[in-house]
């Protein structure tokens, strides 16, 4: 008779190896049995307090920034670094109830492309506000003096502002300004604001935002921001799929934890982070984060690389009729394609400190074709209309002022149209953009030049004709021939 897995809460289990005084070689009072163990927290959580408020508490957050404060608290050190999660959208609510209901603590798993599998309680995030719950509770963190840094994963489309007159209290960058007022008349130090998202100068795109926010409330308090508020850059890199049924499950069969939301992510991850901060930091270069006074040359290399890769992997994948990463980039065809775009790409990047870009762009296909990781390419063509102005569009332009060639950059854009044309958004379309768009790809027979001629993505690409033509190209190939013999064709250009 085989014997099942004990399965135990996973609150439940840390606090009874807090109870009973354990250390990481020491059994907890309360086990989980399965074929493999996680390594619990062994620092005191009730001694942790908030010094971050994340807005955007979702998968990456926890695979990336709380994996590494939780780091850090297992060093002994960032008692005073504790995060609180803020959601401020409908959908966030099952965050709070999940998080509520497991004292904040969540499994995350990292799964090789051998099947090795590492796994850890993360703790270093301790409370969760709802804005819509309480909005004056989110208030209250982002005013407190123990507060010092707010740090945003909230996407690329993000950091787009309603139209003046139409401000939602509940919004990111609202509350920001609100707490920020709230501290500059209660004459307290201002926190950093510290994006964590996938846009070059993030730092200043938030900084740009935020200002803008506060000047149609007062332009006083714009100035004030102006002046006194730290806005550093960073780039971030970790895979992190979106959490399955069958993920839980492997949390449960293979450490014997019940973890109603865990995470499951590659080994890979890198921070990059501008060492610029208002109100001190916690000491990330303690452990694996390069804090640097330059990180454009890192975010540079990786959004027209790796973030790009995923652009073409994903459009092209999909009409290929693959589900995931990992089945695209171990097809030749897609491959190659890549290929092509890589070297497209890469003379309009700067040289990177302590990079070299061989290595990187060999780690980036390793890590694509880790078939544990299991990345959807639906997830990865998910809002298009922010991804591919900021991920692909920089090096199209770069290129042509340059006056180099553009053929695997426009076929990359009309692999997206065509796939946009065939079968809509991945995901239902949620912004203005995304709504226009889907209007704009009705209307492509007639109007070819339709979704490259809307300005809001695409500026004045569409009186560019060295991306005009191939793009043009490309998409009455995918028409005609099919994806396959698009795809051999583009191969055949650089054979």
């Amino acid at each position: 008779m085989t014997t099942q897995p004990i399965a135990v809460p996973i609150a439940t289990l840390v606090h009874a190896h807090a109870a009973a005084g354990a250390t990481p070689n020491e059994a907890p009072a309360v086990t989980a049995t399965g074929p493999a163990s996680a390594a619990l927290p062994t620092y005191d959580r009730a001694g942790v307090r908030t010094g971050i408020v994340h807005f955007g508490l979702g998968n990456f957050h926890r695979a990336h920034q709380a994996m590494f404060l939780d780091r850090l608290l297992t060093l002994g050190e960032g008692n005073e670094w504790g995060i609180c999660g803020v959601g401020v959208m409908p959908g966030d609510a099952r965050m709070r109830d999940v998080l509520a209901a497991q004292d904040s603590l969540y499994t995350l798993v990292l799964k090789s492309g051998t099947g090795e599998l590492d796994a850890r309680v993360i703790g270093s995030i301790h409370d969760y506000r709802f804005a819509p719950d309480d909005r004056e509770a989110v208030l209250s963190e982002l005013t407190a003096e123990t507060t010092r840094i707010v740090s945003l994963t909230v996407t690329e489309g993000g950091y787009r502002l309603p139209e003046e007159g139409t401000e939602n209290p509940l919004g990111v960058f609202d509350l920001i300004v609100t707490g920020l007022a709230r501290r500059r008349a209660a004459g307290t130090v201002p926190f950093t604001v510290m994006s964590c998202d996938n846009l070059p100068g993030n730092g200043e795109v938030a900084r740009r935002v935020i200002i803008e926010a506060a000047r149609r409330h007062d332009a006083e308090l714009a100035e004030w921001i102006a002046e006194n508020v730290a806005f550093p850059s960073s780039m971030v890199d970790r895979i992190t799929p979106v959490t399955t049924d069958a993920d839980r499950a492997l949390v449960r069969d293979s450490f014997g934890i019940e973890d109603a939301w865990p995470v499951v992510a590659e080994p890979f991850v890198q921070w990059v982070l501008e060492d610029h901060f208002t109100a001190g930091r916690p000491a990330l270069e303690k452990v694996g984060v390069q804090l640097v006074s330059d990180v454009a040359p890192y975010e540079k290399m990786k959004l027209r690389l790796l973030n790009a890769s995923h652009q073409g992997m994903a459009y092209f994948g999909l009409l290929s009729g693959h589900t995931f990463a990992h089945e695209a980039t171990t097809d030749p065809r897609i491959v190659a394609f890549l290929h092509g775009f890589l070297a497209e790409s890469r003379p309009t990047l700067d040289p990177v400190p302590g990079i070299d870009l061989d290595d990187y762009v060999n780690t980036l296909f390793e890590r694509f074709t880790n078939p544990a990781i299991a990345d959807t390419l639906n997830r990865l063509a998910t809002d298009a209309g922010s991804r591919i102005p900021t991920f692909v569009l920089p090096t199209i332009e770069d290129n042509l002022a340059a006056g180099r060639d553009v053929t695997f950059g426009a076929a990359l854009v009309a692999s997206w149209v065509f796939q946009l044309e065939r079968d809509g958004h991945a995901q239902p379309a949620q912004t203005e953009i995304e709504h226009d768009l889907t209007a704009l790809a009705a209307r492509l027979e007639a109007e070819p030049l339709a979704i490259i001629g809307y300005a809001p993505v695409f500026g004045d690409l569409a009186s560019q004709e060295a991306f005009v033509a191939p793009y043009l190209d490309t998409l009455a190939a995918l028409r005609r021939d099919g994806v396959g013999a698009v795809l051999d064709a583009l191969a055949g250009t650089r054979a």
